[in-house]
């Protein structure tokens, strides 16, 4: 079987909302919720259809679709700008040290402190794959077409890049993070908390959660240690992200306690290894294994396929040209697999 990654269309609601029904929670980028993903597709067509090139406060989202069934098998998002409609807010961890001298002891305090450091950023996230989906790269060719998107039409997104990743959730769906610190004061469960999010935004977190530093030493331990730990379904996304030039640098969901990678757009090693090419030969036999896309914002299609570069222009193999619709003269980006 082969896949295809394109730009989401309307159509793709139904698929996607099937889809977001077997997220177990804590995933609020795809909620089980028709108007929220109807809003959200709409929100993604407005910025297909916008052709000027600077950056504005956007979203893309794209799936996955089986090209001999025409199945909608996962998805993906881009946010453009993140904390423009409404604050973006984190935790960050710090460390107050404090020194007695008539003890002579130094005490060295964890802190987590809401900011909205990361306002202005870019954002990879929504990424889902159906469980039946979950082998042959798949789950790669969803994350990596990101920024190819990214370098294809690089005006369009920020200096620097985030990707959120699920915390710990608990057997019963709840979140130890949440209990210990935002269930205090919301008188909401986790799950609650999160669909609300999930529909509204976090707009309620800035009217109500207290604004002076957590520390963390008095919080349970079920909560301690959960901190900026990815759930086991993303410690593979983690891997995935490192591998990018993403690192952890102490910001973590205000939900779930998850960790929250960043790096610079321009230093993610898809987006600063893409290559841009000219097709001179659409019947390439063997070749480099590699990501190949093609086309301009609605018309993005990304899939696997062989190059070999060629001068100043690179082959592609028959079955990579047919699914990507392009022949000789038409432009190319392509990173290695």
């Amino acid at each position: 079987m082969s896949f295809v990654i394109r730009a989401a269309a309307k159509k793709d609601l139904q698929p996607l909302y099937e889809m977001a029904k077997l997220t177990g929670g804590g995933f609020t980028n795809l909620p089980p919720d028709r108007p929220s993903l109807t809003a959200k597709l709409e929100k993604s067509d407005a910025a297909y259809a916008r052709m000027e090139g600077e950056l504005a406060d956007e979203l893309f989202v794209l799936v996955l679709e089986n090209v001999e069934t025409g199945e909608v098998r996962g998805t993906s998002q881009l946010f453009t700008q993140v904390g423009q409609s409404w604050p973006f807010y984190s935790y960050r961890m710090t460390t107050l040290t404090q020194h007695s001298r008539e003890l002579e002891r130094t005490v060295r305090a964890e802190l987590l402190s809401l900011t909205t450091d990361l306002e202005g950023a870019s954002e990879v996230g929504g990424l889902f794959l159906h469980p039946n989906e979950r082998a042959g790269g798949l789950g790669l060719l969803l994350a990596r077409s990101r920024y190819l998107f990214i370098a294809m039409h690089r005006a369009r997104f920020g200096d620097r890049i985030l990707a959120e990743l699920r915390g710990i959730i608990d057997e019963r769906g709840g979140s130890p993070f949440w209990d210990a610190i935002g269930g205090k004061f919301f008188g909401m469960s986790f799950q609650e908390a999160d669909y609300f999010n999930a529909i509204h935004g976090n707009q309620f977190i800035a009217d109500l959660m207290p604004k002076h530093p957590v520390y963390i030493a008095m919080l349970e331990e079920s909560a301690r240690k959960v901190i900026g730990l990815p759930h086991p379904s993303g410690r593979a996304a983690m891997r995935m992200l490192e591998n990018e030039g993403f690192h952890y640098d102490g910001y973590v969901d205000i939900f779930d306690g998850g960790p929250t990678m960043v790096a610079r757009t321009d230093n993610v090693s898809s987006i600063a290894g893409a290559r841009q090419a000219e097709v001179h030969d659409d019947q390439l036999d063997k070749g480099e294994k590699s990501l190949i896309a093609t086309g301009n914002l609605r018309n993005f299609r990304c899939c696997y396929g062989a190059r070999e570069f060629r001068g100043d222009g690179i082959a592609v193999d028959a079955r990579a040209a047919d699914i990507l619709q392009i022949g000789k003269g038409d432009i190319v980006w392509s990173i290695p697999r």
